[in-house]
């Protein structure tokens, strides 16, 4: 794993932030518009410009042949909570509390959330006077202290937690979609709070129009932040169940309500790039387009697809922790399909050296700078991922080969499953993790099992802040 020395972090300290990270060519602006758009819950193989044969995704389709598809892309951790942490921080979760062996992710009767020492991109950002907004789901706590605008988000429309959250009332999702997959739930049985930072303007959110008005109001902040620089962060509710659609939207896909819900998703970012079209922003912006995790295959047709990938949400094989993910940046990257390591993780690294700005210098992170492959200067910095779930290490990747000591089952993760001695796969000759090939190669199981070791001997967990309660 990649960390600053403190010969780095002292580099740093005296005002040549990039020296340690490469070089970024004159074809990069110094204080970029960035834009994260994140998905909940996308399956690696729910767009069409990543194989799926029924929803229409043309927005996000020209958006890949644009910009960069990357086809070896992780998140931090395989469910909501701390896949966001681990975005928003650099740092996996274990090392800020936003993983627990007693809780999967936050809930309303949490008391706990990320805690305010944790820098954000937002923060990082905001070292160059960038105006940040974030318009959609949180999940890093409800609580005041830590709501998004005490996390250096200047302004925040959306949701505190997840969607199907606070149920009051109406049938049992998962029983009536079985019964019934055309299946449409009616949002006043979720309770769930819609906010404008921190003040409560709706309840329950009205969840039929949620991605259009998130849409909406990130458009408006980019209208009025165009002539500054800019982070927007957008990340959808959907399509977490249960699954909401606007009317305008509902039944146009071949794939019933979920392609309903991600074609939706895909007009929205649509309109995000027509606006930056439109205020000739384009060339001065990087967009970002990925998911938190894998599909929620427990709730069948209103679950997503990973493709060839094995399992989904929750788990550790690549279907939970692999993502569809999309980099645009016209004039700027380097266009084309990228097969290399990358992760949520990089965020951090990366915004640090496209816009100058100086990265914490006071804690472990587990962040590379990915600019060298979107400007094509170079490869990918990242060899190795650690797959992390409810504050356990579950298996490591380094090159092509992968390393699993523990497993969640496939379907129904809250369950683990037994394992007579690691496996060993090659995910890129064996995308599906079929074939277990430890006993073939012995060598590379020990050395797999040495990285476990020296990584987990390195780590010091935060307190579990998922498993605070709430006061009453």
């Amino acid at each position: 794993m990649y960390y600053l020395s403190w010969k780095a972090l002292a580099v740093l300290a005296g005002g040549l932030a990039l020296l340690a990270l490469p070089t970024i060519g004159s074809a990069a602006p110094k204080t970029p518009n960035v834009v994260v758009i994140f998905c909940d819950d996308l399956g690696w193989g729910d767009l069409g410009c990543f194989g799926n044969p029924t929803i229409r995704t043309p927005h996000l389709d020209r958006m890949a042949a644009e910009g960069q598809k990357w086809t070896q892309f992780y998140v931090a951790a395989p469910v909501c909570t701390p896949s966001r942490a681990g975005l928003l921080t650099g740092r996996l979760p274990i090392r800020n509390g936003m993983t627990s062996d007693k809780r999967v992710v936050l809930f309303p009767n949490s008391g706990g959330g990320l805690p305010p020492e944790e820098v954000t991109l937002a923060e990082l950002l905001k070292q160059k006077d960038y105006a940040t907004g974030i318009f959609g789901k949180w999940h890093l706590g409800h609580l005041p202290q830590f709501l998004p605008t005490s996390q250096g988000f200047d302004t925040y429309f959306g949701i505190p937690y997840s969607n199907d959250m606070d149920r009051i009332g109406g049938p049992n999702y998962m029983g009536e979609v079985r019964k019934n997959p055309d299946f449409y739930p009616n949002f006043a049985d979720y309770n769930v709070p819609l906010l404008r930072d921190e003040k409560v303007i709706e309840r329950p959110a009205d969840q039929n129009t949620i991605t259009r008005r998130y849409t909406e109001e990130a458009v408006k902040f980019i209208r009025a932040n165009k002539d500054r620089p800019f982070f927007v962060y957008l990340p959808h509710s959907m399509p977490h169940i249960p699954l909401f659609a606007s009317e305008e939207s509902r039944g146009k896909s071949k794939r019933g309500l979920y392609g309903d819900v991600i074609e939706e998703i895909d007009g929205s970012v649509g309109q995000v790039l027509a606006t930056l079209r439109e205020l000739d922003l384009e060339k001065n912006t990087l967009v970002v387009f990925t998911s938190d995790n894998g599909p929620w295959l427990s709730f069948e047709t209103h679950g997503g697809s990973a493709g060839p990938l094995r399992a989904g949400k929750g788990t550790t094989f690549e279907g939970g922790q692999r993502v569809p993910t999309i980099f645009w940046w016209p004039e700027t990257i380097e266009p084309g399909v990228v097969s290399e390591l990358g992760s949520t993780l990089d965020m951090m690294a990366t915004f640090a050296a496209l816009t100058g700005a100086a990265l914490p210098q006071d804690r472990k992170l587990d962040t590379y700078d990915l600019s060298p492959v979107l400007l094509g200067k170079g490869a990918s910095p990242r060899k190795e991922m650690y797959y992390w779930t409810r504050a356990s290490l579950h298996a490591v990747r380094s090159g092509p080969w992968k390393l699993h000591v523990k497993m969640r089952e496939p379907v129904n993760y809250g369950r683990a499953t037994k394992m007579e001695k690691p496996e060993l796969y090659n995910v890129e000759h064996d995308i599906s993790e079929a074939y277990n090939v430890a006993s073939l190669h012995p060598e590379i199981v020990e050395r797999l099992l040495a990285m476990i070791q020296d990584h987990e001997a390195d780590i010091e967990p935060h307190e579990d802040m998922l498993a605070i309660p709430l006061k009453k």
